[in-house]
């Protein structure tokens, strides 16, 4: 049973001290994959070294988070264009726009998204959505943009039925993970309504643990919760939920 991670932060300072533990108890237990967003190039060493110590099973995004979108954001932007024009990624992420913490470069945010929309259509390659208190700047955008060449995952996906039904219309698969397994997510209440091949499974670690670890850092392993979880609601195996999201990251990834 190969299960796959489409969205982990593994390079973070949370798994400084054992790293490698983490990876491996993860690939034990059958997360062979583990998909890597950015989150702007002071992380780009770290992910590089993470790519390296584990080629077979570590796929490397490259784009600039929206909360780290700043005064220096062309900058960012650029290094980002630097990265894809140097070698092979297989995605624009993490990129959108969270007006959960700071509002302050929403203009800027907006700015930096439509940018690495852009870059993914250019270089083929799908995008890796975060949305923080912002489906509706996130969807106006999604609706400038839209088209067969733009495509992706709507990472940690906590909206409405409304919203992921919108979400899968701009060709979004929708990424599920801890918050499947919180008795407040809400979105455990809709989800069999939407068809299991427009789903994928991601940890956000060290973010989101789900159940029973919540609160705790979240590792890669831990998705497992949010496979049996996703077992429970569509009432199939846990092995055919982990081979269609596996097939589902295929088709978006390439790989």
């Amino acid at each position: 049973m190969m299960i796959t991670d489409t969205h982990t932060h593994l390079y973070s300072e949370a798994f400084d001290e054992d790293r490698d533990a983490v990876i491996q108890n993860a690939i034990d237990i059958g997360v062979e994959r583990f998909f890597i967003p950015a989150i702007d190039s002071t992380y780009t060493t770290a992910m590089l070294q993470l790519e390296k110590a584990f080629p077979k099973n570590v796929f490397l995004m490259v784009g600039l988070h929206p909360t780290h979108v700043k005064e220096n954001y062309k900058e960012e932007l650029a290094h980002v264009e630097e990265m894809l024009q140097s070698r092979k990624f297989f995605a624009i992420g993490e990129i959108g726009i969270d007006l959960y913490w700071d509002k302050t470069f929403l203009k800027q945010q907006r700015e930096a998204f439509k940018f690495q929309i852009n870059l993914a259509k250019k270089y083929k390659l799908p995008i890796v959505i975060h949305c923080r208190e912002a489906f509706d700047e996130i969807f106006e955008v999604l609706e400038e943009e839209k088209g067969t060449d733009l495509f992706g995952i709507f990472h940690c996906f906590t909206g409405t039925l409304e919203q992921a039904q919108k979400a899968i219309s701009y060709n979004m698969k929708l990424g599920i993970g801890g918050v499947v397994t919180f008795k407040n997510g809400k979105i455990d209440t809709f989800l069999n309504q939407i068809h299991l091949k427009h789903i994928v499974m991601e940890t956000d670690s060290p973010y989101l643990a789900p159940v029973p670890y919540r609160g705790k850092r979240n590792e890669s392993g831990y998705i497992t919760n949010v496979l049996e979880k996703l077992s429970v609601i569509y009432e199939k195996s846990i092995e055919e939920i982990a081979h269609v999201t596996t097939k589902n990251s295929k088709e978006v990834f390439g790989i």
